[in-house]
């Protein structure tokens, strides 16, 4: 989440991906840096246990939100 709030704020557009476990964390995170309104994509937890092909899986699931966020049509 902050890697991506930094990233914003220097002019770079950025998208942080958050499991929905943290997603209090996430949101208290953006309004302590001083985004209260910063999007990000939530994607299921666990990541860390997903295989290669579960986590392709994923990232082709989530990309839509990703460019939308962006501002890039799909």
């Amino acid at each position: 989440m902050a890697d991506g709030i930094f990233l914003e704020r220097r002019g770079v557009p950025a998208v942080s991906l958050c499991t929905d476990k943290f997603h209090v964390t996430a949101a208290a995170m953006a309004r302590l840096h001083g985004f209260p309104d910063y999007e990000w994509v939530e994607v299921p937890h666990p990541i860390a246990s997903l295989s290669l092909p579960e986590v392709q899986s994923l990232a082709r699931a989530c990309l839509g939100d990703v460019l939308a966020i962006l501002g890039v049509p799909e």
